[in-house]
């Protein structure tokens, strides 16, 4: 379908919608699914161990999974109707609109906010009583003071969140068919009725993501604001919204049964209870034949909920993506072990592990053993978000048939170099494009099979 353009946002509009009682974190639904017609050809479930309380010395090494599910994957794609690209074509940059370092914030949002930038000077930060430089979480008022100060000033807006940064970029390579039907990217999350929630909704939709859940009544969104000085600093404030019970309500049921792939956000862990939804949602994707993917999201969220995360990866996950940090933290791992050694490790309980290692380059893991990823060069211009377009590059690959670990890494080192290139953490459409061009000849090459079996995806 195509979707409507969405009228400028107006601070003095975003004034006017009502105070939530009592803020807490942001509701994150993360969920997103690529829609398959049919089921796949096989699937075995995995071998679970008793990991909910794992540690480096109580995980037995030998441990395997099986493969089968992973490999049907490899080989199916995704369809959706000629008429949804119609939004696409529309949506033009608009949404690389927003600031680029969101992802740095560490109070643990979920992935459902707007995010405001805008450059001022010290005598703003002055009048306002922000130190410069500093990060700190406002209430709903001290958000409107803020707000109401910068009507009248430049600014931009954009729905934030690394997890919706992965499915625009995931949405924007697959609009480019390669000799194969495009991809169909939903995304199921809770937004306030306010207007800042119809912003994000509406801003996801352009970019070809479908935003399935309906706003919650009389609720807030979250939201960002970075003030950057001449000099660069940056001053964030942070309003968290509302939050409302994750319900694995019968649109998101009707959504996990008809999909290929399911990804949960790691910030979906901070939600009271919500481990019932992600157990449920995992459970139906993998009757249905789909693959589960989990993603850390923040460090500080594994150590909270270490025993959660490992609960729902040693059964359901299939895919985990994490930075290097993260990566050690699911172990317990000091600083001081490398970044392979936790790949390595991890690949004993899921069958594909992501790592990334910034600068460094970054990992692929299979059956306790790690590829390295060399970076793709580039002029770095801002860095911020170039682990959410490596993830929609390893989704991309899984989902166009490349079997082959290296290449699954190259082809997802390359997305994120192009990001790391620009200003913000959105893949652009031209670029997207241009990507899955270049991507056509390895999809053509023996790397990649429309027929992969399990003793191939063993061999990654």
């Amino acid at each position: 379908m195509a979707f409507s353009l969405l009228p400028p946002l107006s601070l003095s509009t975003i004034l006017s919608s009502p105070p939530t009682a009592s803020p807490s974190p942001l509701l994150s639904t993360p969920l997103f699914s690529l829609p398959f017609p049919q089921p796949f050809k096989t699937h075995h479930h995995l071998a679970t161990s008793n990991n909910s309380t794992l540690s480096s010395s109580s995980v037995p090494i030998g441990h395997v999974p099986h493969f089968s599910r992973l490999s049907s994957s490899f080989s199916s794609f995704n369809y959706r109707n000629d008429d949804d690209q119609a939004g696409e074509q529309s949506d033009g940059e608009e949404e690389e609109d927003g600031d680029g370092d969101m992802d740095a914030l560490e109070h643990h949002e979920g992935s459902k906010r707007v995010d405001f930038s805008g450059i001022v000077d010290e005598r703003f930060l002055d009048s306002l009583g922000l130190e410069k430089g500093t990060r700190k979480l406002v209430n709903h008022e001290e958000r409107g003071r803020v707000l109401r100060a910068m009507d009248g000033c430049s600014y931009k807006a954009a729905a934030g969140g690394s997890l919706s940064n992965s499915l625009v970029a995931l949405a924007r390579l697959g609009a480019h068919p390669v000799g194969s039907p495009p991809l169909n990217v939903a995304m199921a999350g809770s937004v306030g009725s306010d207007p800042l929630g119809s912003f994000y909704r509406s801003k996801l939709r352009r970019a070809n993501v479908n935003f399935l859940s309906p706003p919650v009544k009389n609720g807030t969104t979250g939201t960002v604001i970075v003030l950057t000085t001449p000099d660069a600093q940056r001053t964030m404030l942070a309003y968290q919204g509302t939050s409302s019970t994750v319900n694995y309500d019968p649109c998101l049921a009707s959504l996990v049964s008809k999909t290929n792939i399911l990804v949960v956000e790691g910030y979906l862990f901070e939600l009271p209870d919500t481990i019932k939804t992600i157990t449920k949602a995992c459970e139906d994707a993998h009757r249905n034949n789909a693959l589960v993917a989990i993603t850390a999201s923040d460090v500080s969220c594994i150590e909270r909920h270490y025993d959660d995360f490992w609960e729902i990866m040693g059964n359901y996950a299939d895919i985990v993506f994490a930075n290097s940090n993260e990566a050690r933290a699911f172990c317990h791992f000091s600083s001081k072990d490398s970044p392979l050694s936790a790949t390595r490790y991890m690949s004993h309980f899921v069958p594909l592990v992501s790592v990334t290692d910034g600068p460094r380059g970054s990992y692929i893991g299979v059956k306790g053993e790690a590829v390295y990823i060399p970076p793709s060069p580039c002029a770095p211009v801002d860095t911020c978000g170039a682990g959410d377009a490596y993830a929609s590059g390893i989704l991309y690959g899984i989902l166009r048939g490349v079997s082959n670990a290296k290449g699954m890494g190259a082809l997802a080192s390359r997305v994120a170099s192009v990001v790391v290139g620009q200003q913000g953490t959105r893949l652009r459409v031209q670029a997207a494009a241009e990507l899955a061009e270049s991507f056509s000849f390895q999809f053509k090459s023996s790397d990649v099979r429309s027929d992969v079996g399990s003793d191939q995806i063993s061999s990654l």
